[in-house]
């Protein structure tokens, strides 16, 4: 097992050798020099991750993944822990939000049981490999142990590998699990060193009363496991077994160069991981939308990111990163398609001369 994780985190930087070459073709596409703004800078992300001059979205996709969380016994959630595996058939049926803005970007949409604490029924939508019916309490012990941690991070990385053989080569990450905001917000402030205070926020929707309690109950898990440090001793100790898959699937997709869509909140707590354990996952990532979930924004500092969206968006489930595929479509066909100053006949502009 541990020769198999020393594999997933063999994530290879970028290679920028076609950087002045792929900047050449966006600076001399009609247009002043920088006018599509992020677009400019996605698309020469895409070319690098591809390795090409003409990047292109192929089967994108959506891996929700679903897991219970035992911290939920201490009241951190207003809703009950029941809510994730009714959610969970709200996804196989069709009804929730991803499935609605799935089908507006074109996105493959696939579920997966990480460990939902409850028997869901058997659908043809639903992937299920469950590591238990949800973790511990991290509240009173470790989340998971360190095996369960490694075989969610295998198992995750696994369902990468399946689109990848389709041909997927754009991926985004959803969740669905009650109390999984604990759970990120433990992740954020030990892997960030962020105090617990500027991490933790209402979730679900907790009222101030609720938001202090909940601030206690983290403060104190992270009192109680301080001895917590590395990486995968992190996510086991306060992770969810979703989380964890998640984390293992961006591994996965950096290894195959797909480009990864990265969702709000608790989907960059699982990047979090995968770039402790591989710093060089990040390269491979756009970060698809400033959520409005307390100490989102000082993750994305934590990684130097600017979100292409700031929509006040706190749903998860994937739906920021579901909105910003269509970006990633403009940003290619501009790239392959707009024409050059010269291809075009239009004169580019004379630096010699006063504006």
């Amino acid at each position: 097992m541990t020769s198999s994780l020393s594999s997933l985190i063999a994530v290879d930087p970028l290679d920028a050798s076609l950087r002045p070459t792929l900047q050449h073709l966006i600076d001399t596409k009609t247009k002043p020099p920088g006018s599509l703004g992020q677009l400019e800078t996605l698309a020469l992300q895409l070319g690098l991750i591809q390795r090409t001059v003409h990047p292109r979205v192929e089967r994108p996709a959506m891996i929700v993944f679903a897991g219970d969380h035992g911290v939920a016994a201490e009241g951190v959630s207003p809703y009950p822990q029941a809510v994730t595996a009714q959610m969970v058939a709200n996804f196989l049926a069709g009804g929730a939000a991803i499935n609605a803005l799935s089908g507006v970007a074109g996105l493959a949409l696939e579920v997966v049981d990480a460990g939902v604490a409850a028997e869901l029924p058997a659908s043809p939508a639903l992937v299920s490999m469950p590591i238990a019916r949800g973790t511990r309490n991290f509240a009173r012990e470790p989340a998971m142990t360190r095996d369960e941690a490694v075989i969610a991070l295998l198992a995750g990385a696994s369902r990468v590998h399946h689109h990848a053989a389709l041909g997927t080569n754009v991926i985004g990450f959803g969740e669905m699990g009650i109390a999984n905001t604990s759970s990120a917000a433990c992740l954020m402030s030990r892997l960030c060193g962020v105090p617990i205070g500027e991490c933790v926020g209402r979730g679900t929707g907790l009222d101030d009363a609720g938001l202090a309690k909940k601030r206690d109950v983290l403060a104190a898990a992270l009192a109680r496991h301080v001895a917590a440090r590395e990486p995968l001793d992190v996510l086991a100790t306060f992770g969810g077994f979703e989380i964890a898959m998640m984390a293992g699937a961006c591994l996965a997709a950096a290894q195959a160069r797909m480009t990864i869509v990265v969702d709000g909140f608790i989907a960059t707590s699982a990047l979090l991981v995968a770039d402790a354990l591989a710093p060089a996952v990040r390269e491979y990532c756009v970060f698809a939308h400033a959520s409005n979930e307390a100490g989102h924004r000082r993750m994305l500092e934590h990684f130097g990111a600017r979100a292409l969206l700031s929509l006040d968006l706190r749903l998860g489930e994937g739906t920021g990163a579901a909105l910003a595929v269509p970006l990633l479509r403009a940003a290619t066909a501009f790239l392959n398609e707009m024409a050059s100053f010269e291809s075009a006949g239009v004169a580019d502009r004379d630096d010699g001369r006063d504006d």
